[in-house]
Parts: structure tokens; sequence; C-alpha cells
């Protein structure tokens, strides 16, 4: 794998061909990198609505503004990326339990501190709801870099999409009844052959302007 060359190459596809399915296999691969994202101190403050546009896009589709309705009906899948709306202390337990179950530490002190750092952390950011559900969207952005990326890896295009109306989402799905709240949304599919997207050149500011070595 090149990485570099996967950089150069992805892009937001505006236009999908129908036609090509993303398989089953390749759909898992993309969901086993979002289960393994990176989160602030292993919060993973996320839950992820896997939607198979072939047979549920009719769930979805009142949410997504109309310029966006394509990105939807003629890829594969679309993941909504949502968040949770707290982070109780159950969650926080069961996190702990999962990380001692999955053989994460080696003593129990250190399972003990673990658990003290982390909800340190997640009060530092909880102040007002907004504030907690800030730090979360945060995480989420992570994930979503991620599944970007993987999905370019295996030859496969994305569109992440702000372009959403999130409580009517909400609303549609009952995520406020599950303790959720939609976030960001990408698709994922095949581009099209007139995708105008997929001939353009990448800009991006040079390398001189935005790093600077110290």
């Amino acid at each position: 794998m090149n990485i570099v060359n996967i950089s150069k190459q992805r892009y937001t596809a505006k236009r999908y061909d129908k036609n090509k399915l993303v398989s089953y296999q390749d759909l898992e691969k993309l969901l086993t990198v979002l289960r393994n994202s990176p989160s602030s101190v292993n919060s993973q403050p996320w839950h992820f609505i896997v939607v198979n546009n072939a047979t549920s896009q009719d769930k979805i589709l009142p949410a997504i503004l109309e310029f966006n309705h394509a990105r939807i009906t003629d890829s594969s899948y679309t993941i909504i990326f949502c968040i949770k709306s707290t982070l109780s202390n159950d969650y926080l337990k069961h996190i702990l339990d999962t990380e001692i179950k999955d053989g994460r530490f080696t003593k129990p002190e250190i399972a003990q501190s673990m658990d003290k750092d982390r909800r340190y952390f997640i009060g530092l950011n909880s102040a007002t709801d907004e504030q907690l559900h800030s730090w979360e969207s945060h995480q989420l952005y992570l994930a979503l870099g991620q599944f970007m990326f993987a999905a370019a890896s295996i030859g496969i295009d994305s569109t992440p999409i702000e372009g959403f109306d999130a409580p009517k989402m909400d609303e549609l799905l009952g995520l406020k009844e599950k303790g959720l709240k939609s976030i960001v949304v990408a698709s994922i599919g095949y581009h099209a052959d007139n995708d105008s997207n997929a001939k353009r050149p990448k800009s991006r500011l040079p390398k001189e302007e935005i790093f600077t070595f110290i």
C-alpha cells in the first residue's frame, strides 16, 4: 500500500454508478476500520447506522438536502455517524469491563488508573451538553477520516455529507430515544463515468505554506 498515492488519488465522489455495488465483504472491512478508529481516552463515544441504499434509502432521504439526494440513491451504502447524547457511568463501566475482558491491562491498578483518567478527561469536556457533544464530534471526525482513507485504499469512492437536516434525521431514525445524535453522513460506492470531480486534478496549498518545522 502506497499511502502517498492513495492520498493523491482519493477525492470526494459527486456522481455514482448505481449499477456498481460495493460488496458486503468490502463493507465489512470498512466497518472494522470504523470499530478500530482512535478516540480520546478510548471513549468510543459513537454509534454508526448502516443504510443499504438499495432497500432502505427512503428511511433517510427526507433528511438529506435535495442537492445531495443522488449521492444516496446512486451509491451502495450510507453511514450515519452518531454521537452519544450522554456518556453515562454505566457506559464508562462497560468500556472498562470490555478492556479488561480483552486483556488490555496487566494489573487491576492499571485498569483503575485508566478508568480514572478517562473520567477526568471526559469531565473536562462536560461542563455543558453542548461542550460534550462538540468534544464527541471531534472523535467522530477521526473515524470519518479513517473510513474515507480506508475506502480509497481498496478502490471504493466516498462522499462526506454535512448537507442534511440533523434534527430530521434524528426524528426519522428515532435516535433521541436511543440516546444518539446524528453528526455527519458518508456514502460509499463507485463513481460514475460522468463524475467531473474524478477528472479534476487535486488542488492543495503548497507545503511551504502549511508546514512549519521547528
